[in-house]
């Protein structure tokens, strides 16, 4: 099996895996079909979780192969990290002043970006779709860097990093369908509202293992841009987001936990 899925290219497997955490949104946005509403601590917990997952991955899974591959080309092994995190940090905060969004809970008087008059259901997508642009970035830059090292260890790290991802997507698909339903849309177009938000990520990790294999130098640095992006989003709103319900220590330990699955994840699997 591993040989298997060394001899597919590694835009196939980035979209591959890109399709597999666009499907774990769809799962989440599916629980509109269970129930209209979802008791708050439990999303909170949830919503920690996803946090505490990317936040794990964000060091195992980008920062810490930056740094290895900076050091094994005779780079300074901190610099392309430090650059590529600031940048994608930047990045990040340039397009959540720009894209018009609505977080989770919040009244559509507090919508973000670009003013505009788009109704709660497009900002709730955008403001998950914000959230699922690094993240495909991320995948897709972990796959493309199977072309420059070709070794099982790299994919195993590629693999680890979509399927916590994955695991995270579905409290950001249920964090759209859920309020939807909540306000009288009904179940199947809360659904569809849900799981679209996560589109964007087999095409961002397209892009992500395209940027790798047509160059190869700028690998250390685009796996820390992807990290900085994805930090900015679990700081900027996950965590805080989790921490407004008044069960603060609930998501607290629901982030620890997050993170250490996903430390587990990609230490066994890498």
């Amino acid at each position: 099996m591993e040989n298997l899925l060394l001899n597919t290219h590694p835009i196939i497997q980035a979209f591959m895996a890109g399709i597999f955490t666009w499907a774990m949104t769809a799962l989440g946005a599916a629980a509109v079909f269970l129930a209209k509403d979802i008791n708050r601590k439990v999303l909170d917990v949830m919503l920690g979780f996803a946090g505490g997952v990317m936040s794990a991955a964000i060091y195992w899974s980008m920062l810490a192969p930056a740094m290895q591959i900076a050091a094994a080309r005779n780079m300074v092994p901190w610099l392309p990290a430090a650059i590529g995190f600031l940048l994608g940090g930047i990045f990040l905060r340039g397009i959540d002043k720009i894209l018009p969004h609505l977080q989770f809970g919040a009244p559509i008087e507090k919508a973000e970006g670009i003013k505009t008059h788009w109704h709660r259901p497009t900002l709730l997508i955008l403001a998950m779709t914000l959230h699922n642009i690094p993240e495909g970035l991320a995948i897709g830059i972990a796959f493309g860097a199977i072309t420059v090292t070709s070794s099982a260890a790299t994919l195993q790290t590629a693999v680890a990093l979509a399927i916590g991802i994955g695991i995270q997507d579905i409290p950001e698909g249920l964090a759209v369908s859920v309020p939807l339903r909540r306000e009288g849309i009904s179940r199947l177009k809360s659904f569809w509202y849900g799981q679209i938000s996560g589109i964007v990520e087999p095409l961002a990790s397209v892009v992500g293992a395209l940027a790798v294999i047509l160059a190869h130098s700028i690998l250390p640095y685009t796996l820390a841009f992807a990290a900085g992006a994805m930090f900015f989003i679990v700081v900027e709103e996950i965590i805080p987001e989790s921490q407004r319900g008044g069960n603060a220590a609930l998501a607290t330990m629901g982030t620890i936990v997050g993170f250490v699955a996903m430390m587990i994840l990609d230490v066994a699997l890498g």
